[in-house]
């Protein structure tokens, strides 16, 4: 007798189910007959006899909406559409280091697929806010100016804002290469595909992808591609955090992820708000990076880039990540255009967690540099034309004679390294020179 609880009888009863297209709006097919929830994947016929997959969005009226992964053509009113699953897996396992994977999480890097053991979702819930460890162990991300002012811990998550064309791909490829986590797992999203082999062969090097998972889906992807991939570089980041690892995870960029959203989501028919994002992209933004975090096991240290449109850090996306991180480094426009590199604007940029992790003295001194950095910043118009008299302020006049010192660790070459306790020792030696500096310096000019 037929066990009517069968797993194999559902699977049976599911590939039974099917429908037809009725009409195409925009992005979307609206399919007939077809009771599947949303985010299930379907398969729909063209045709010339070819099929493409396709993912349920939504409903409107009597029909299913569903988004195909591919391009329509050749799809007809009354295209056959049959249920292939109702959830969104991802095969995962210890063989995905240094590969490059797509969103679907097939290696596209022209070696034979590895054998992957295991199965995750792709849209798994996050820990529990109670369960959550505290974040108490610095991580090194490889970047002078991270390291050693803006320390990060382990678990934590960051933003790396930054308008186009500033440094952030060297600026992630840097902590691919050089990072202590264990593993690195990179989300490239919505990249042009020229871009794809320059990160991967001279951004992140053969040493880098050794021990990295690069996910990616172009610019050319459809919405739903793009927004997977993202998922899928937080799935796979998960599974080897559970193994016990600790993982960088970096996501470049959240904004490409938002806009796919947005594509998705007008599609469906919501309503746009604000700058036309509907809401589902500000649901979905901490569904994602909620993900990442510590846990008993292991833990995954995230950084988020954002594409700030216009270099307005108001804007919608950017404003609402700098609510959902951990803090936030922001990469400057006129550093960059100085050959700062990489060009991070150490005032603008802030880690929330780093009074946690870092010693009290150490603290002191990196509040020693920012200060002398603030003086700079402040009074740059005077000093650019001359006019600040020297000993009229002995903060700045010792500001000015270490200004040179201070920026030269800020600046970093993309193939110079050294560790987070080597970092830190510069940083408190620097600091100590500052102090010792201001102590025997004048407070007012002396007469010729």
């Amino acid at each position: 007798m037929t066990n009517i609880d069968s797993p194999h009888l559902d699977s049976a009863l599911l590939a039974g189910i099917t429908g037809s297209v009725a009409q195409t709006i925009g992005l979307t097919a609206a399919v007939a007959d077809l009771p599947v929830p949303v985010g299930a994947v379907v398969n729909i016929e063209k045709q010339s006899g070819e099929s493409i997959e396709a993912e349920v969005i939504g409903f409107r009226d009597k029909h299913t909406l569903v988004m195909p992964l591919s391009r329509m053509e050749g799809i007809r009113r009354g295209s056959p559409v049959r249920l292939i699953r109702t959830t969104r897996t991802l095969r995962v396992g210890e063989n995905l280091l240094g590969r490059v994977v797509d969103a679907r999480g097939r290696c596209i890097d022209g070696r034979p697929q590895p054998m992957l053991p295991e199965r995750r979702s792709l849209e798994s819930d996050p820990l529990p806010a109670t369960e959550r460890p505290r974040i108490d162990t610095p991580l090194a991300s490889g970047v002078r100016a991270i390291d050693g002012l803006l320390t990060c811990g382990r678990g934590q998550r960051l933003g790396i804002f930054a308008g186009s064309g500033v440094g952030k791909s060297v600026l992630m490829g840097m902590m691919g290469r050089y990072t202590d986590a264990e593993v690195a797992v990179i989300g490239l999203i919505g990249e042009r595909g020229r871009e794809v082999n320059e990160f991967v062969q001279r951004e992140l090097g053969p040493k880098g992808l050794a021990r990295s998972v690069v996910v990616v889906a172009t610019s050319n992807d459809p919405a739903l591609l793009r927004v997977q991939a993202a998922f899928t570089a937080t799935s796979i980041a998960e599974y080897f955090r559970d193994a016990g690892k600790n993982v960088l995870l970096i996501m470049d960029s959240v904004t490409r992820f938002a806009l796919a959203q947005r594509e998705i989501g007008l599609s469906a028919g919501e309503p746009p708000t604000t700058r036309g994002f509907p809401p589902s992209v500000f649901s979905m933004l901490p569904r994602l990076v909620e993900r990442a975090g510590r846990t008993k096991r292991g833990s995954i240290t995230a950084f988020y880039s954002v594409l700030v449109e216009g270099d307005d850090e108001n804007e919608p996306i950017a404003d609402t990540m700098r609510g959902l991180l951990d803090g936030h480094v922001w990469l400057s426009r006129r550093l960059a255009e100085r050959g700062h590199f990489p060009a991070i604007d150490v005032l603008r940029s802030i880690s929330r967690l780093m009074t946690d992790i870092t010693p009290r003295d150490y603290q002191q001194s990196v509040r020693t540099l920012r200060q002398l950095l603030s003086l700079l910043h402040d009074n740059e118009d005077l000093l650019s034309i001359g006019a600040y008299r020297k000993g009229t302020n002995r903060e700045l006049d010792v500001a000015v004679a270490m200004k040179e010192a201070i920026h030269e660790l800020l600046r970093q070459t993309v193939d110079t390294h050294q560790s987070l306790a080597e970092v830190q020792g510069a940083v408190t030696a620097l600091a100590q020179t500052c102090t010792n500096h201001l102590q025997t310096t004048p407070a007012v000019a002396v007469p010729a």
